[in-house]
């Protein structure tokens, strides 16, 4: 079967026939590189040095597609050239061979042909020299030199810079992938971290608002349903305010601007006092937040917050018990409510603040507990415990 050759790129193409119509033309005049008389010269005559012209530059459509095989056969027609007067073109041809083998073949041949043609020149320059011991024998080194060193490690050189900057591209391509990686990480979080702050601060007034619209309407009494409205309109005043709040953070992007006061564990009493409003009994034993890392107080009181708010819409009658107690450098967190059949109107629930509080408690490297468990003060009876353990030391933090 018949070996296909690859095919030559257009430039191979325009570099092999302008060679070639320079030889025709260098050859057309009569220009040589020896004379006919020198011993060198096996084959005189202008004839013969048209066939490694014509060789090399079939050569030429190879520089590219088989750098290699182009280069093989340029040097067995160089070879035959130096044989015949010669042709200036078959030269600079073969140069542009040598180049190409370096700048475009395989690794290996790039990094083993500068160092063949480096001691091909050495020798080239040495062993004429120790045979003739004329200084005109140093030429030849010289021509070996130009003909193939330099070419070559010129090729080299280019292409050492061409995988330099192929590299720097490859490496500022995967900079830019991390960086987009990093950036949609990075909304990732600030859209959960918006989506917990949202949920915390609105649902709390929002159930409020349902379970005492719900009340207000099941039941035919004016007083009921007055007391009813005042606390729907004092939460939904209060959740207007909270959400306002949010939307100023949002919207800010001034530099002076002051940032907004995060909830700290004093704030738990007025916590507690407006559940207590909202129709829950509540407790609360809590340490003073004083000396506390500022994302440990936030993480409890939201902790602490949407607790109160699952106890609001779920809890069944009697007293909410809050605990805060702090204990070998970790903020332990206990809310406690009674579990079981509810006779009040229930607000509907999403799951969204459990999902929210274990957040919280991890991103503080914390632990999180939610469920019903046996109420050790009655009998077969069961409550709803949420347990938060949250580190308080930099290294937990960071």
């Amino acid at each position: 079967m018949a070996v296909r050759l690859p095919r030559p790129r257009r430039f191979d193409v325009y570099a092999a026939s302008a060679g070639l119509l320079g030889g025709l033309l260098l050859w057309g005049i009569g220009l040589g590189v020896r004379p006919a008389d020198e011993s060198i010269v096996l084959f005189d005559g202008r004839w013969p040095l048209l066939v490694p012209l014509a060789v090399i530059a079939g050569c030429e459509l190879l520089r590219r597609a088989a750098p290699r095989t182009g280069l093989l056969i340029g040097t067995a027609a160089l070879i035959g050239d130096t044989f015949t007067q010669g042709s200036l073109v078959t030269v600079i041809m073969y140069t542009d061979l040598m180049y190409a083998a370096v700048l475009y073949g395989p690794p290996a041949s790039a990094r083993r042909i500068p160092w063949i043609t480096g001691l091909l020149t050495v020798a080239g320059t040495i062993v004429p020299y120790a045979l003739w011991r004329v200084p005109e024998a140093l030429l030849i080194g010289v021509a070996v030199g130009v003909v193939s060193f330099a070419p070559a490690s010129t090729g080299l050189i280019v292409r050492n810079h061409r995988e330099a900057a192929d590299a720097a591209l490859l490496r500022a391509e995967q900079t830019a992938l991390l960086a987009e990686m990093d950036r949609v990480q990075a909304v990732t979080a600030e859209r959960a971290r918006m989506a917990r702050e949202l949920h915390d601060m609105v649902a709390n007034h929002l159930s409020a608002i349902a379970i005492h619209s719900t009340a207000a309407l099941s039941l035919d009494d004016a007083a009921t349903t007055r007391q009813a409205l005042g606390v729907i309109r004092e939460n939904s005043v209060e959740g207007l305010a909270e959400m306002r709040r949010l939307i100023g953070i949002l919207r800010d992007t001034g530099e002076d601007a002051e940032p907004a006061a995060a909830p700290t564990l004093d704030g738990l009493g007025a916590l507690a006092d407006g559940a207590r409003a909202n129709g829950l009994d509540v407790t609360l034993e809590a340490v003073p937040g004083e000396g506390l890392p500022a994302p440990v107080e936030l993480a409890a009181y939201r902790i602490v917050q949407e607790s109160l708010t699952n106890a609001l819409k779920h809890a069944s009658e009697g007293t909410v018990r809050v605990e805060l107690t702090r204990h070998d450098d970790v903020l332990r967190v206990l809310v406690t409510s009674p579990y079981g059949d509810r006779e009040a109107p229930r607000a509907p629930g999403s799951g969204a603040g459990l999902v929210g509080m274990r957040e919280r408690a991890a991103l503080l490297h914390g632990t999180f507990e939610a469920g019903p468990v046996a109420d050790p003060g009655s009998t077969g009876g069961k409550i709803w415990t949420v347990r938060a353990i949250l580190p308080l030391t930099e290294g937990d933090l960071a």
